[in-house]
């Protein structure tokens, strides 16, 4: 396992000793709204199953949980997660809610902290993929549960108070070489979108 870790070039974030010793099993929890707007910032597309690979990082994998808004109407962004629950992810989701303003939002996070919590006893490491700063509370009582808690997100859309209750912080920045989609060697056609709070799936073909 780890001359694999070292072949896939992990030893900038996780050294060998931290992957075998410290992370146990991981539990993986992605706010995909915030992972979004984050690779808009970077100018990359993010490649989702690299993107497991890459928080896993040789560790043993309990779940990996994606939470979204969804539009019941939109049959694209309906595709995309079906690819994604094919594809080694849970997808948790709730409808998009109309504001005053007329975007549409919908938070999850609310179920981030009750998943977290809720599993804590059947993984060792959490990785939070989100920069909200909300979280915080939920980060620091799975921290007192004995959960190590590893936060990656972009470092500029991160909270202090989300940094400081966790146990590593990783910028997207840092690993968003690996976890980028590769044009020339596509894996999948689709694009996830927000815009304007409305999460909008653009496809070349019916994802199977």
């Amino acid at each position: 396992m780890l001359n694999h870790h070292q072949s896939l070039g992990h030893d900038s974030v996780f050294t060998p000793e931290q992957v075998l010793e410290n992370r146990g099993r991981v539990a993986i929890f992605i706010d995909g709204s915030n992972l979004f707007y984050a690779a808009l910032q970077l100018g990359i597309e993010i490649d989702y199953t690299k993107l497991l690979c890459r928080l896993t990082a040789g560790s043993r994998l309990l779940r990996s949980f994606f939470y979204t808004g969804v539009d019941p109407t939109n049959e694209k962004q309906q595709g995309f997660l079906l690819w994604m629950r094919r594809n080694g992810y849970r997808v948790i989701s709730k409808e998009l809610v109309q504001l005053p303003d007329g975007s549409k939002k919908a938070n999850l996070d609310v179920e981030i902290a009750v998943d977290m919590m809720a599993l804590i006893g059947s993984y060792d490491t959490a990785v939070l993929v989100s920069g909200d700063g909300d979280l915080a509370y939920a980060v620091d009582a799975a921290s007192y549960r004995g959960v190590r808690v590893e936060v990656v997100s972009l470092r500029s859309m991160t909270s202090d108070s989300l940094i400081n209750v966790s146990d590593r912080y990783i910028d997207l920045e840092t690993i968003k070489d690996d976890i980028k989609k590769n044009s020339r060697t596509p894996t999948h056609n689709y694009t996830y979108r927000p815009l304007s709070g409305v999460s909008l799936i653009e496809s070349q073909e019916p994802v199977e």
